[in-house]
Formats: structure tokens, sequence, C-alpha cells
């Protein structure tokens, strides 16, 4: 293959990885998997090949695509490559390399893995500021992404005013009727509930669910994450009958887009078998958790926090059925805890039982 050959073919895998979604649906693995491989050759053996402009394409979609359906393990590599690459051809201050190191910081937050996500924000956020200047909508994103961490930490009061920092500015440079505005007010609308501003976040999740609607149509994964968050709220005011169909509309889109298997199925089975157990539908709560469970250990492992959160729940509710103690809210909770989450989740503790795991999206750039 001549020069000229190869940099077409670098060309053309790079369009292509730069329409792999972040959230890739049943469809969207289907119609990628023949491409995977072409794709991780542009980024191997032909990498010389790619020009500056698409050197990072072919990193940041494998990443994506692989995120996406939960495995880490596999999207570390070409997240871990497209930084060093993107260090070495373009130096250490460019636009792409702080985009690569969001990337990064996205998958070691989705993973848990908070002290290695931090700094490459922290990072990310400074070369887009200098680069690019304050009034930028990936520096919005920044700011984003930062608040997210610090909110799963319980920093609430250093995550506060970023969000509102990054609301400002996307509703500044984009409109008020855009995606990453709708983004915005999901994530304070978290904040606020993990604080217990409860009537502070009902509008803001409700105007998130109406411009996702409005923007991305009602079969999006970002309308099931609405749907769910929604209905998590709900149900910590105990307005279950509210919450119940909430959740089970969450359910049916995420298998309907994402697949039975999916990471996001199992989330959205385990905050359903919550509201189950608290309504005293102890038999349906633990078809849920076992069926959440195992989806959770096929995807995500034995050891991730999601994982390990679910398969707790089961065990009290194992407990409560075995004490013959009534409804698992008769529990003796000992007031409201409220944990750090991880990847797009926020878990709520009482007295050991983790309710409502809320998304908190981060975005992927490149």
């Amino acid at each position: 293959m001549s020069d000229d050959l190869k940099q077409q073919y670098c060309r053309t895998l790079a369009t292509s990885s730069n329409q792999i979604p972040y959230s890739p649906t049943y469809e969207d693995i289907v119609t990628i998997t023949p491409l995977v491989p072409h794709i991780a050759e542009s980024a191997t053996t032909l990498k010389d090949w790619l020009s500056e402009d698409d050197l990072i394409s072919p990193y940041s979609g494998l990443g994506r695509f692989y995120e996406g359906q939960g495995l880490y393990s596999e999207a570390e590599p070409w997240y871990v490559q497209c930084l060093i690459n993107c260090q070495k051809r373009l130096g250490e201050e460019h636009p792409v390399v702080a985009q690569s190191l969001n990337n990064l910081a996205v998958l070691y937050y989705n993973q848990g893995r908070y002290a290695k996500a931090e700094p490459l924000y922290l990072q990310a956020l400074k070369l887009y500021r200098q680069l690019l200047g304050e009034e930028h909508p990936v520096v919005a994103q920044s700011l984003n992404n930062l608040a997210g961490l610090y909110s799963d930490q319980g920093r609430y009061s250093e995550a506060e005013p970023l969000f509102l920092q990054a609301l400002e500015l996307r509703k500044q440079l984009l409109g008020e009727e855009h995606p990453d505005v709708a983004q915005s007010l999901n994530n304070l609308a978290l904040l606020y509930y993990n604080q217990g501003r409860i009537a502070e976040a009902e509008p803001l999740y409700l105007q998130a669910l109406e411009l996702y609607r409005q923007l991305l149509g009602e079969e999006h994964p970002a309308v099931a994450q609405s749907l769910n968050n929604l209905a998590g709220l709900y149900s910590e005011q105990g307005r279950y009958t509210e919450a119940e169909p909430l959740y089970l509309q969450a359910l049916e889109l995420y298998r309907q887009l994402l697949g039975e298997e999916h990471f996001n199925v199992g989330r959205c089975l385990d905050n359903l078998g919550m509201l189950q157990a608290l309504q005293g539908q102890k038999q349906e709560a633990e078809i849920s958790y076992l069926k959440a469970l195992e989806i959770l250990q096929l995807r995500l492992g034995v050891e991730h926090p999601w994982t390990v959160r679910c398969r707790e729940n089961l065990e009290h509710l194992k407990i409560a059925k075995r004490s013959d103690s009534g409804v698992m809210n008769q529990i003796n909770f000992g007031g409201t805890n409220y944990q750090t989450k991880t990847g797009e989740g926020s878990t709520n503790f009482f007295g050991g039982l983790h309710y409502h795991r809320a998304d908190v999206p981060h975005k992927h750039e490149g």
C-alpha cells in the first residue's frame, strides 16, 4: 500500500472512529464491531500515517466503544496510548493532549480510581484555560467533570460552584436548549439531592428530562438516565407509586437501546429492587437484585463498587426476610448518610442499604 493510500485509509477510519458514541447502543455495537480491527490497525501499525488532526480519533473511538460497554480494562490501553502518542507528536501543551488527559481521567473516574482521575482533570482544565481561554465549551466540560469528582467524594462545597460555572458557561456559549445544558441541570440536581436539598433538585431533574426528550427524542440513553434519576428522587420522598413506572420505563429503554446485559440495565434493576424492598415486595426485590448482580458481575467484575453495593443490598434483603421484619423501611436506618458515587452513579446509604444510583454523565471529547 502506498503512503497516499495509507493516509487515505487512516483518514477514513478516523472519520468512522469519530462517529462512535460514548454509550453505544446494541445496534451501534453490531455496526462498529467489524471495524474495530481496522481502527486498531490505524492506531498501531499505521499510526505514523495519521494526520495531527486525526491522531486522537482511533484511540478515543476505541476507548469509547469499550468503556461504554463497561469493558474498562479493554478501554484503558487505548486511552493511555492516546495520551503518550499525542504528547510525543504534539508536545505537552496542545488541546488534543488536554482531551487525552480528560478522557483517561473519565475512565479512572468510572472505575472509582479517584486519586488517579483528579490530577488528570486538573491538568486538562489548566491546559484548556491556557490554550482556549476561560469561555469555551470544553472548559465548561472540564469544570463539570471536576465537579462530579468532588461531589462523589462528598466535597460538595467545592463541587457546587464548579457545576454552576459550567451551567452558566454552557447557557452562554451553547444556548438554553442544548444537551450539555441538560447534562449540567442533571448534575446540579444530583448534587442538591445528595445534600438533601430535594425541593431544589426536583425542578432541575424535570428540566433536564424535558430537554433531553426535546433534543434527543424519547428513545435515547440520556432519557433513560433522567427517568432513573427522577425515580430515585421520588423514592427518596416516599412517592413510590410515581417512582416505579419511571424505573420501569428507564429499564425498558436501557434494555431496548443497550441490550439485556448492559451494566446500566444491572444498575437500574438494582435501583428497582431497592424500591420494591422499601414497599415490602421482598420476592420481587430479590429477583431484581439477583438479575442485577448477575449482569454487574459479568460486565464489571465482582470487585467493582456497583457490584459490591448490589451484593450488599441482596444480603440485607435476605437478612430482613429471615427476620420476618416486614417491609424494608421498618429497619432501624439510623439516619441518612450520603456515600460517594463512581462512574455515572450516586449511592445513598440507609443503614447499609444502597439506594438510588443516579447518573452523572462525564463527557469524552475527541
